[in-house]
């Protein structure tokens, strides 16, 4: 336990699923573009992506809790260096804006298919309640998304196993069926490190600052194993109940809300409020990490980029839940690559391995340089000293 800080292995995991889960996930939609159109094989990339969960998810983890990051910023440059990490910087900024916008018509597409409601409906909600929760800050987005994460793979762990007796014993010809045309990517395990990717640039605008109020490092490692294999527990559940209703829910917006309702309506009416709940917390992620990255918490103008963000973003919403997940998730994919390769090289410098002391020491030197530049009198002062 993290006594002094409060926040328990538990909370770090919980918030680690509950920022990546969101509408693409908890919807199947992305684990049926993903890995549901390659059939048995995706079952092997969602396994190759739950390990890049765990090990990227510890090492952003570990970079927020050194360099005590208030946002993805200080952990991207340590990863990155100067140029790489501005582009990775840029990118992941950008995503973070995307996604909130996919979470907001995520919640739209559910109004339609689960209530015959227009979109909008759906969209003013999933724009107002993460808007009203991040003005709380870290502590409401840390208390909200723990919270509801724990409900959310109750709901997709009953969904499946109701989807497995019925459909027992199970017909493993569904395992060979294979609409490469419609995946995104046509390669399976570059599908696989593109949908890690794309998640993890997701999740490290709330990691990194996450890293930062946790005492205990053990803590840390514990969090991101238990949250990465959380996540592909939670994907892999999804894929099976996806692979065994194929090819009836290509043909949906949300398919687990579709094999939800053949369980009859109280279950689908029970799953649709969860996804939406989930959907809530994953917006409020995206918008408190683009928000924090524009201005500081207690900034003046804090509450008005919230405000604006998510009006901005709700617009932008209009172009649908499964276009934005089908063009814009595998854009950023291949782009957050650059950041994967920029922690991975952070590793193997040693960052890990006894050499906290050296760079500590250079980044003190670089900011006593930058505090120099705006105050030579500083310098001055020291000298007379």
């Amino acid at each position: 336990m993290s006594e002094e800080k409060g926040l328990s292995t538990f909370k770090i995991a919980a918030t680690y699923i509950g920022t990546v889960v969101g509408a693409g996930f908890a919807s199947g939609q992305e684990v049926l573009q993903f890995f549901g159109y390659y059939g048995f094989i995706g079952f092997i990339g969602l396994l190759a992506a739950t390990f890049a969960f765990a090990l990227y998810g510890y090492i952003i983890l570990k970079l927020g809790h050194k360099y005590q990051a208030d946002s993805h910023v200080k952990v991207i440059r340590e990863a990155g260096g100067k140029w790489l990490g501005w582009i990775i910087d840029i990118v992941i900024t950008f995503f973070l804006f995307g996604a909130l916008t996919a979470m907001i018509a995520g919640a739209g597409a559910i109004f339609n298919q689960q209530f015959g409601l227009s979109p909008l409906w759906g969209n003013i909600l999933m724009a107002v309640l993460p808007l009203l929760t991040v003005l709380i800050g870290i502590t409401g987005v840390i208390s909200s998304i723990s919270f509801v994460v724990p409900i959310l793979l109750t709901g997709v762990f009953s969904v499946t196993i109701f989807t497995a007796i019925r459909e027992w014993p199970f017909n493993l010809q569904a395992l060979n069926f294979m609409m490469l045309d419609k995946a995104p990517i046509d390669n399976w395990a570059l599908s696989a490190v593109n949908y890690a990717s794309y998640n993890l640039v997701l999740a490290v605008a709330i990691l990194a600052p996450l890293g930062k109020q946790v005492k205990d490092k053990e803590d840390l490692k514990r969090g991101a194993i238990f949250g990465g294999l959380g996540l592909g527990l939670g994907a892999m559940t999804i894929l099976l109940a996806i692979v065994l209703n194929m090819p009836a829910v290509m043909n949906y917006e949300i398919p687990m809300v579709y094999i939800a309702s053949r369980f009859g309506p109280i279950i689908q009416i029970i799953y649709s409020g969860i996804l939406i709940a989930e959907i809530y917390t994953t917006a409020v992620g995206n918008l408190y990490g683009f928000v924090i990255r524009l201005t500081g918490q207690d900034g003046p103008a804090y509450k008005w980029y919230v405000v604006g963000t998510s009006l901005l973003a709700l617009v932008a919403s209009q172009f649908g839940f499964s276009t934005l997940v089908h063009y814009l998730y595998p854009a950023v994919g291949y782009a957050g690559l650059l950041m994967l390769a920029g922690l991975t090289i952070g590793m193997f410098r040693g960052y890990f391995q006894g050499n906290e002391g050296g760079t500590d020491m250079k980044y003190a030197i670089q900011d006593a340089e930058v505090a120099e530049e705006i105050d030579p009198e500083l310098n001055e002062d020291e000298d007379q000293e």
